[in-house]
């Protein structure tokens, strides 16, 4: 470990505050911030001084949604936590939240172990879990009260995806009704995958094979319905509840209206649904394969919508779902069976920068960048301010942030283990220069200088907008 750093000469933006200051770093840890030129800041010393002079010094980026080696559809998602991390690093985001996953048939600490020992070792910056439950039974509801006890404090449930992860009715009402009490955040995926089902059956028999199918079977009406039954099934189990990658503007205006009442009901949406639409999925020659993702892609109207509920908080969270499969020998798998496809999209490199290029387009503001981005994803899930934010005590997780530099995204440049991008030709005004992990250089002057091992387990506290 280092002994000091001192960030010089950049303008310090977390979620509350922009000002020009020097930032101390002692131990991995944020030590002090002074004004820059004023005699506190001055009498900073360090071994090593980073020039920030012209650039913004924010937080590291926390993804509170990623599938790093996920087996979906008879493959796995082609980042490992080592490629994943390294390409969320490179991308600006120094912690990662991914999703183990309990089998049914098997028990939660299962699921868990498989995913510690996936990780464990292999990170370039810090991780956390959620856990996935599949299999509710009385032995399920038990162990969940251990998990948040030792720092999982979030468990996903799907109203999608029958005979793989779905949850029904019952099964969501009783492991909310155990969140209620231990103090957990039920995550939900919200999509009638019953009534879907039976669409994909009456599509692929009337010969509609191709991608845009996915869109059309998986109707922003079913994700609104489902939004609307997981909001009350959680009401009456006295539960938070957490909806993830909203997409859909009737799904919006759920969540909208049960914030209205007061419920402690959250949402989240992802980089794919604020800029691709329907029209990516309909690309030829099986492109659209590449969009493929669950929720779906919307048409382009839904877009302005999701901004909207950003900037009025009815939307308090942008995470990436991110979970790539390339296109050559896995999205191929759904050649002529829309339902085949594997679902996901990469995306950890590019979430940091995508919402930047928002403040420039003025869709946000530059805190409300931090916000979404670091601060309310730390606080929602139990990490804040030891993640999140740049304040004496947090952790030295911290980018230098080129504003004016324009890059092209392209997948001949990205780092995440997939053959495509989801923006390939995309511009962009904004990048990552350097990137400080506990302190350490993760990423320095655009070269990779972290190391697979670097990264920690996080466990984390309950949600912190409960207490």
């Amino acid at each position: 470990m280092t002994g000091r750093t001192v960030i010089r000469g950049g303008l310090v933006i977390t979620a509350s505050d922009e000002i020009h200051a020097d930032v101390l770093i002692e131990d991995g840890r944020v030590a002090a911030l002074a004004a820059s030129g004023t005699p506190a800041a001055e009498a900073f010393t360090a071994e090593r001084t980073i020039d920030a002079t012209g650039k913004y010094v924010i937080p590291g980026g926390v993804d509170a949604h990623t599938h790093m080696e996920l087996p979906f559809g008879g493959t796995f998602a082609s980042d490992t936590f080592e490629t994943g991390t390294r390409a969320a690093a490179w991308g600006g985001t120094t912690t990662i939240v991914d999703f183990a996953v309990q089998s049914v048939g098997h028990s939660l600490r299962e699921g868990l172990d498989a995913w510690h020992a996936k990780a464990e070792s292999n990170c370039a910056i810090d991780y956390g879990f959620h856990m996935i439950v599949s299999d509710v039974n009385q032995e399920t509801l038990k162990e969940m009260d251990l998990l948040v006890e030792e720092g999982v404090t979030s468990f996903k449930q799907f109203m999608a995806y029958p005979g793989v992860f779905y949850s029904d009715d019952g099964q969501i009402l009783r492991a909310m009704q155990r969140s209620a009490e231990n103090g957990g955040l039920i995550m939900m995926h919200a999509e009638n995958g019953i009534a879907i089902d039976v669409l994909v059956e009456q599509a692929l028999a009337r010969g509609e094979t191709d991608p845009r199918y996915h869109g059309e079977v998986r109707k922003a009406l079913l994700e609104a319905e489902a939004t609307h039954r997981a909001i009350r099934l959680a009401q009456v189990a006295g539960a938070p509840l957490y909806v993830v990658h909203v997409s859909a503007m009737e799904a919006v205006a759920e969540l909208a209206r049960a914030r209205d009442e007061g419920l402690p009901v959250f949402g989240e949406t992802c980089p794919q649904y604020l800029f691709l639409s329907t029209d990516n999925l309909a690309e030829p020659d099986f492109e659209g394969s590449k969009y493929v993702c669950s929720t779906p892609l919307r048409p382009k109207e839904h877009q302005a919508k999701l901004w909207q509920g950003l900037r009025t908080n009815d939307l308090q969270v942008v995470s990436t779902d991110h979970c790539p499969f390339c296109f050559v020998g896995q999205k191929e798998l759904g050649r002529g069976d829309f339902s085949k496809i594997p679902n996901g999209l990469p995306g950890v490199e590019n979430r940091m920068d995508l919402l930047h290029q928002a403040v420039v387009d003025g869709h946000i503001s530059r805190r409300r960048w931090i916000e979404i981005a670091c601060a309310t994803p730390a606080r929602m899930f139990g990490m804040y301010p030891k993640k999140g934010t740049i304040t004496p005590g947090a952790d030295a997780d911290i980018v230098i942030y080129d504003p004016h530099a324009e890059q092209v995204v392209s997948a001949e440049t990205h780092h995440m283990n997939v053959d495509y991008s989801a923006y390939e030709g995309k511009r962009l005004t904004g990048r990552v220069d350097t990137v400080l992990s506990r302190g350490e250089p993760v990423i320095t002057e655009r070269e990779y200088t972290g190391h697979a091992g670097h990264g920690v387990y996080t466990p984390r506290s309950t949600c912190q907008y409960l207490n």
